[in-house]
């Protein structure tokens, strides 16, 4: 699909798409439409093969099999779990940095303390781990984690977090994982060629190393995360390229992981700081979030030196034109390539992370815990000298800026319902909420312009009496679009208008990151257990509506393990097997109670959505 017209639901990208097309600078949507006709078509269904010297080959009606044999079901199913391995690897490496940084901060090497001291007294007491200290316990709970991820036997995580029915059914289908780094070992080492070619085989193998990545590592970095910075609680924020302001001094925060940003935020809370940025003629310094990182920091931190989020990863290179971003610190997640052009507005690029480097950028600011505190100095130094040096008048100041509420963790949820699920519960089964979606999405050019069909999906969705709670890339598109705010809740159906307004919420929830689907495992978890139910039989569901990497996938499926129907736009590549699609789309349910729903059609999503809400409705007898 080319994309023409607007580019983007968003005005402030839309305007800014326009200034740097016409300045003929590289950006994401002229490069997406240059591609459209060398797109293969073999690739798209799944049907191509790069593992040997032998290929690359393609699967045809003419040509059934690849040289070694492997069928279409075979090819597009295991091209499928390599690229959920990447998602894995990418939780996984995240996971253990959080646990290194609470490591180190027990021992008094970081600038982070222990923030939220009963969150880790809960996490440490399901974990086993007994004491008094806060230290020590923080010492124990880091390495309970990272052996828990390596482990060779079953995950203790696992055991601890996931439901009792879905750890019954995982060990009937031979699919209860064990630590992660064992599961992407296995699924490895089976997706080589001549190793697991049953369609079957493959696709339980990804089931299991789903489980481990959202039932173990994801759930443990973001209690971690919440023990060092804070538990997620509601408050206010700003979002879109509004909240770049050319007379401060801005250091932008890029990726997935928060550490850098915290400390950032930490030093430039001190007046110092601030007064080193003012002598250098700024109104002072401030710190910018972009996509999960931005995400991470903005559901914890509500600091006048923190902006907000501008707002998913197709905003970078238009919110770098704006010329009012002096620094882009880049860690481990979805820094695009074509950001060393970008230098030209004045800018400077600087990774940190020893994942990240781009061409003509060799070297980084790598994280270490122990180095938080000097890394973000030196990024608080670079950014103030580059705004001696950068060309105010050119910087661009965009008038659009939303007022948004985030931080809807679990723990917040509760709180808003003032400590008693069956205020949520009551409400379900009343029909005043008629049921909830999690929205756990990207964001991609291949399915529309940017962010439409999320923000589509989720205005449909609530207009049903649908509650939504947002995670990744589609959340930033969500606040962007102003639905997490409490304006939104006028555009919610009567019943959960009035639900909105008695709770004080908004009818879109915003969660976190693509890394909190975990987090909303267990949410589901606590809802399930409460009402004495299996997953399967609840009315929730998930949409990833412009899914569009392999942090996405790995998810989908975890969410098809956990027994939840799974919309997902666009097409996956695994049409090139009616085997495969069957698996994923019917077979599968028999399974876990989970499947795939693919529908590009935001409108034609949300009524099936509805209509699958409907049905568990119907079989509770509500």
């Amino acid at each position: 699909m080319k994309i023409e017209g607007k580019v983007s639901e968003h005005e402030s990208i839309n305007m800014m798409y326009e200034r740097v097309s016409k300045e003929g600078v590289t950006n994401i949507v002229d490069r997406f439409n240059a591609q459209e006709k060398g797109r293969c078509p073999f690739c798209e269904k799944g049907l191509s093969c790069q593992l040997c010297s032998m290929g690359p080959y393609r699967i045809s009606k003419d040509k059934p099999t690849g040289a070694c044999g492997i069928d279409a079901a075979g090819m597009v199913v295991r091209n499928f779990t390599h690229k959920n391995m990447l998602g894995t690897e990418a939780y996984t490496y995240h996971a253990i940095e959080a646990a290194k940084t609470l490591k180190a901060t027990a021992e008094g090497k970081t600038i982070y303390e222990i923030k939220d001291v009963e969150k880790l007294k809960w996490f440490a007491k399901l974990l086993g781990i007994e004491g008094e200290d806060v230290n020590e316990l923080a010492a124990k709970v880091a390495d309970f984690v990272i052996s828990d991820l390596s482990s060779l036997e079953k995950s203790r995580l696992v055991e601890i977090f996931a439901p009792e029915k879905r750890k019954e059914l995982w060990e009937k289908l031979g699919i209860f994982p064990s630590g992660v780094f064992q599961e992407l070992l296995t699924m490895g080492s089976s997706a080589m060629t001549n190793v697991d070619s049953n369609y079957v085989s493959l696709a339980k193998k990804s089931m299991s190393m789903s489980i481990a990545t959202c039932m173990a590592a994801q759930i443990a970095l973001e209690t971690i995360q919440d023990i060092l910075f804070g538990t997620p609680m509601p408050h206010e924020s700003h979002s879109d390229l509004g909240i770049l302001d050319p007379e401060y001094v801005n250091i932008a925060v890029n990726g997935h992981e928060p550490f850098v940003g915290i400390a950032l935020i930490k030093l430039a809370e001190r007046e110092e700081i601030q007064e080193k940025a003012r002598k250098a003629g700024a109104k002072g310094l401030r710190i910018i979030g972009f996509i999960e990182t931005g995400q991470e920091i903005l559901q914890r931190v509500d600091s006048p030196v923190f902006a907000g989020i501008v707002g998913n990863w197709i905003v970078q290179e238009y919110a770098l034109a704006t010329g009012c971003v002096d620094v882009f610190a880049a860690d481990m997640n979805c820094t695009l390539p074509s950001l060393p052009e970008y230098q030209r507005y004045g800018v400077k690029i600087v990774p940190v992370s020893r994942l990240v480097r781009l061409k003509g950028i060799d070297e980084g600011l790598d994280y270490e815990p122990e180095k938080a505190e000097e890394i973000a100095m030196k990024l608080i130094d670079m950014a103030i000298e580059n705004f001696k040096q950068r060309d105010k008048s050119k910087a661009v100041k965009v008038e659009q800026k939303k007022k948004i509420v985030v931080g809807f963790s679990p723990e917040a949820i509760l709180k808003a319902l003032n400590g008693d699920l069956n205020v949520l519960l009551d409400a379900i089964k009343k029909g005043d909420i008629k049921g909830v979606v999690a929205l756990v999405s990207c964001t991609t050019l291949k399915n529309g312009p940017h962010d439409s069909s999320t923000v589509t999906i989720a205005k449909e969705l609530i207009k049903r009496d649908i509650l939504v709670l947002s995670m990744g890339c589609g959340n930033a598109a969500l606040q962007v679009a102003g639905l997490t705010s409490m304006e939104a809740v006028e555009l919610a159906g009567e019943k959960l208008k009035a639900v909105c307004k008695a709770l004080n919420i908004p009818p879109v929830l915003s969660f976190g990151t693509c890394t909190d689907t975990g987090r909303a495992a267990y949410l589901v978890r606590l809802i399930a257990d409460a009402l004495g139910v299996d997953v399967p039989q609840l009315p929730v569901a998930v949409t990833a509506p412009e899914y569009m990497e392999q942090k996405a996938t790995i998810d989908a499926v975890f969410a098809v393990a956990y027994g939840l129907t799974t919309h997902v736009s666009p097409v996956p590549p695994i049409t090139g097997s009616e085997d495969a699609v069957k698996l994923f789309t019917e077979d599968v349910e028999k399974l876990t109670g989970g499947k795939v729903v693919v529908e590009e059609d935001p409108l034609k999503a949300a009524e099936l959505l509805e209509k699958v809400i409907e049905e568990k409705r119907k079989a509770l007898g509500i």
